[in-house]
């Protein structure tokens, strides 16, 4: 019971970050919230930034001949 505790701990988010738009490109995601009915924006945000984040973490993963590569987790 205590691990899953210790989990749940490390997952809460608990650190905040902004983001700055300019009124395009707020308008660009009022739109794209609004057509695909996207009720979390903040969540929608959070997981469109770690897509690509992971996404260019799997492009560019070391070979044997790399040099050591900074952990995800």
């Amino acid at each position: 019971m205590k691990r899953k505790k210790v989990k749940e701990e490390n997952l809460k988010r608990n650190i905040a970050q902004v983001i700055r738009f300019n009124n395009k490109e707020l308008s660009a995601i009022n739109q794209y919230c609004e057509k695909f009915k996207v009720q979390n924006k903040s969540k929608f945000m959070r997981e469109a930034i770690i897509t690509e984040v992971l996404r260019k973490f799997d492009e560019n993963y070391p070979t044997l001949w790399d040099e050591p590569q900074m952990r995800l987790f």
